[in-house]
């Protein structure tokens, strides 16, 4: 009797099902209406025509899109930066949070605040431009991934889970059977922490990823402009387009407005969706 009442098909379940039907449609209708535009022709998307199914199917778009190096170039340089900015980030984020939540460490009350306090206070661009340049870090790769690797939100997060989640016992276990601090640390402590590790790889990758004015105030190559800075500089490319009228606009092979959909499509779209579902897994 009570397996057959934990099988029954009740309204609860079925309002759960909708409800879950009605979420991930949120992610996938607007990525089957960017996809339709990508692949429709340029007059029915300057009219607004298309919504689901496209209209008038072409592939010039695409065409347009991968005869133009430069953006699957930028592409597969923002992969590689963010995979470098996420690696460099976690361990700068984990050297600093682990020590500085032990009571042992004399002086962490002093070196947190001082971590704490620059969350609070910067000095601002024209400062940072010039130290950059000092640095000789401008027109390099490495402005996009050295300044920003270590972030004192990420260190306080972190900070407080080894505080909470890992006791004072299993470390003081650990030192009466001989290990160092660095064993301790790579054989004990990493591997329990695989839940803030993963949240902490999430946000750096994340806003890595969506950051585009680093590139855009300390970087003049093309070669080393992030994908985010050409998609930003394609939506203001694109919005003044759509103040051709429809009539112009049909004469008109491929316009800005049509190669963005495409560009969203294979570029920013389905990471956005990614990194949605992994949110909702942690």
């Amino acid at each position: 009797m009570h397996r057959s009442k934990l099988n029954k098909f009740t309204v609860a379940d079925f309002i759960m099902i909708v409800i879950i039907v009605l979420l991930c449609l949120t992610c996938v209708l607007p990525f089957v209406h960017l996809l339709s535009k990508s692949i429709s022709d340029n007059a029915y998307v300057l009219a607004k025509k298309v919504y689901f199914l496209p209209k008038g199917i072409n592939f010039e778009a695409y065409i347009a899109i991968f005869r133009d190096g430069q953006l699957t170039h930028s592409m597969l340089y923002s992969a590689m930066v963010t995979v470098i900015f996420t690696v460099l980030g976690l361990i700068t984020t984990v050297m600093a949070a682990w020590p500085l939540s032990r009571r042992r460490l004399k002086g962490r009350v002093f070196f947190t605040f001082v971590i704490m306090f620059t969350m609070y206070f910067g000095a601002g661009l024209i400062p940072t431009y010039l130290l950059y340049s000092k640095l000789g870090l401008l027109n390099t790769m490495w402005v996009l991934i050295l300044p920003l690797i270590f972030a004192p939100y990420n260190f306080l997060i972190m900070k407080t889970y080894f505080q909470s989640n890992i006791p004072d016992s299993l470390e003081e276990s650990a030192y009466l059977d001989g290990a160092s601090n660095t064993q301790i640390l790579i054989k004990i402590i990493l591997p329990i922490s695989k839940p803030i590790l993963a949240t902490i790889a999430l946000f750096l990758a994340v806003g890595r990823w969506n950051a585009y004015e680093d590139s855009k105030f300390f970087i003049t190559k093309k070669s080393l402009h992030m994908i985010q800075y050409l998609l930003s500089m394609m939506v203001l490319t694109a919005s003044e387009s759509e103040k051709i009228s429809i009539s112009e606009a049909s004469l008109v092979t491929t316009t800005p407005e049509v190669i963005q959909r495409p560009r969203l499509c294979l570029f920013q779209y389905p990471f956005s969706v990614f990194i949605h579902l992994f949110r909702n897994i942690l």
